[in-house]
């Protein structure tokens, strides 16, 4: 209104910001001051959080829960803090977003000033039950939202554990420059585990050079395992510990350490972790990350380890965990470099707009094959030419000139996947054609009797042995917009569920990144007598995909399975386009930026004790 009295809530714990002892909430006290902010949806969680801060040395800047945001969202609360110099990082415990372009330009500014973690609650892909396509289906709530806080370079983290240990990390000021992590410990077992979950998350540990195993040879014991994990044996002593954990620091080979201790009766654990301590005072911005395995007796190391700001955890696999979470925040912060409107794509607009209004005028809500073909070819994307015919016969007189064999498919604009029901067939010779046009139309009348049948397509059997098939496609979220998806296709695809999402637009960068966040994009690197399929192609239909879902809203759905891809390009094959006319457009971005000024209004005026 005219006073600009901003609300917090209904329904939240309220607002803390220790280092000025203003506690507005009823929190049972104020947690430690420090640096990280906490944004939540949920009194409850932050309860919690503050009060593990609390037994674990992590402090907070500020508090803020804001229940269920009737004025003031997380969006507002994100634009605040990205200009708050007492916060130098942020997490975020989200249950959902009401405005996605407020909450991604908010996102996107914090981002870029400092490290950002978020947990999405509710991850529930129950929206995706009522879509027509693969790529519906598979674009559930959590994989949109994962692939909108990608986008605006926020840490994802899956679960509480992992929050808090984002916050322990956090809280240390840790960030890394590379992905090549040492690991250094006195148990082989410990390091075994470390290594394993490092597999598991697909993170790479440092080859160590020559010269750093000829360093650690003048300081271990012979039996010193001479690679990475750096086992210096049980009976290390504390001051080896220093040692070599400043060999490994002074290594360009190596990016980060993870220092495993396991408690023995020859040794002090406290002074290890002192040596610790001491070594890497001088680690020169490379971090350290620190497990001492155990319960009570590790108590005044770990300790040690938090005075010092050096996070600590109580397992290898959770020190492994989080350096993987530094190094996803390094990848995702990188994609900050490309602008949220980027496109490398050509634009089709034209033809698209002229198939699409066709088809609405004519009351469809799906393109046929030869008009979705038409409208991928129009964006530059590589499609099987087809033959449309009316009859059987008609589809045996397409057969007999086109080459040898041949594929036959029902053409009807009432169903979806043709397979299901029979209105596919494969490798027919020309003299075929005929009657298995006639069965195929017997087959799919009596799977499908209320769908009106236009006829068939004809197309030449594209042999591509060495082809990987996959899934490409387009779906609409209704908070975030057009969400482009890549993946494995084929008929198992919802089986697979291989596959990674990005928002559109795209560019070759924000392309390539989808690709290689799916599992079959080792197959596509080359394998055993397999050239490594050309990835420059996929890539450029990816990004003519964007382009289409911005220049025509009005394509809800869109799905190319398979689309091929092997050393000789890519070759869609298939194709299914979902129409949906525009009844309402996304909301504009409101005046987040006036709003957050007026926060920072208020909390600039909390006196500093």
């Amino acid at each position: 209104g005219q006073h600009r009295l901003r609300i917090l809530g209904p329904n939240c714990l309220g607002l803390l910001s220790p280092a000025a002892g203003v506690n507005a909430s009823f929190a049972q006290r104020l947690p430690p001051a420090g640096h990280i902010a906490l944004v939540a949806q949920s009194g409850a969680v932050a309860a919690a959080a503050m009060d593990w801060g609390s037994s674990a040395g992590v402090g907070f800047s500020h508090v803020v829960t804001v229940g269920d945001c009737a004025d003031i969202d997380v969006a507002d609360v994100l634009d605040h803090l990205a200009d708050d110099d007492e916060t130098q990082a942020i997490l975020v415990y989200l249950e959902g977003v009401a405005d996605g372009r407020k909450f991604m330009a908010a996102a996107r500014r914090a981002a870029g000033a400092k490290p950002v973690a978020v947990i999405k609650a509710g991850r529930s892909a129950a929206g995706a039950k009522a879509a027509l396509s693969h790529t519906g289906a598979l674009a559930g709530t959590a994989a949109v939202y994962d692939a909108a806080f990608r986008r605006a370079g926020l840490l994802v983290v899956d679960d509480l554990e992992g929050f808090l240990r984002a916050a322990a990390s956090f809280s240390a000021g840790l960030s890394v420059s590379g992905d090549r992590l040492a690991i250094l410990t006195n148990g082989g077992g410990a390091g075994v585990l470390a290594v394993d979950a490092m597999a598991a998350l697909g993170e790479r540990l440092a080859e160590l050079s020559p010269k750093t195993v000829t360093a650690l040879d003048a300081i271990a014991p012979p039996a010193w395992s001479r690679r990475n994990p750096v086992d210096i044996l049980g009976d290390a002593h504390p001051r080896l510990y220093g040692q070599a954990l400043a060999v490994l620091l002074a290594a360009p080979e190596v990016d980060a350490v993870l220092a495993l201790y396991c408690p023995t009766a020859v040794a002090d654990s406290g002074a290890a972790a002192a040596e610790v301590v001491s070594a890497s005072a001088a680690r020169g911005g490379k971090p350290v990350l620190a497990a001492w395995l155990g319960g009570e007796g590790m108590a005044d190391a770990r300790a040690r380890l938090a005075a010092a700001r050096l996070p600590s955890f109580e397992t290898p696999e959770a020190g492994a965990r989080a350096f993987a979470q530094l190094t996803g925040l390094r990848r995702s912060r990188e994609l900050l470099a490309h602008p949220s409107n980027a496109s490398d794509g050509p634009s089709g607009s034209a033809v698209g707009r002229a198939i699409i209004v066709k088809a609405l005028a004519a009351g469809r809500s799906l393109l046929t094959d030869p008009e979705a073909r038409d409208l991928l070819a129009a964006y530059g994307a590589p499609v099987v030419r087809s033959v449309t015919a009316a009859t059987p016969v008609a589809a045996a007189e397409a057969a007999r000139v086109l080459p040898a064999p041949v594929a036959l498919k029902i053409l009807s604009r009432d169903i979806t996947h043709k397979s299901d029901v029979g209105g596919v067939r494969l490798g027919l010779a020309p003299n075929h054609v005929g009657e298995a046009a006639e069965r195929m139309l017997a087959a799919v009348t009596a799977a499908r009797p209320d769908a009106k049948i236009d006829g068939f397509i004809v197309e030449p059997m594209v042999s591509r042995p060495a082809a990987e098939e996959l899934l490409a496609g387009i779906v609409r979220d209704p908070t975030f917009g057009p969400v482009i998806m890549v993946g494995q296709g084929g008929v198992a695809v919802e089986v697979a569920a291989d596959r990674a999402l990005a928002l559109a637009p795209l560019n070759a960068a924000l392309a390539r990144d989808m690709i290689l966040r799916t599992r079959i994009a080792h197959r596509l690197a080359g394998y055993r007598n397999r050239k490594p399929a050309d990835v420059a192609a996929l890539v450029r239909v990816l990004i003519a995909l964007g382009q289409l879902a911005i220049d025509l809203p009005e394509v809800a759905e869109l799905d190319i399975n398979p689309l091929l891809c092997d050393a000789g390009g890519v070759l869609a094959l298939d194709a299914r386009v979902v129409l949906k006319p525009i009844t309402a457009q996304l909301r504009p971005v409101r005046a987040h930026r006036r709003a957050g000024r007026s926060i920072r209004r208020t909390l600039s005026t909390i006196p500093a004790r």
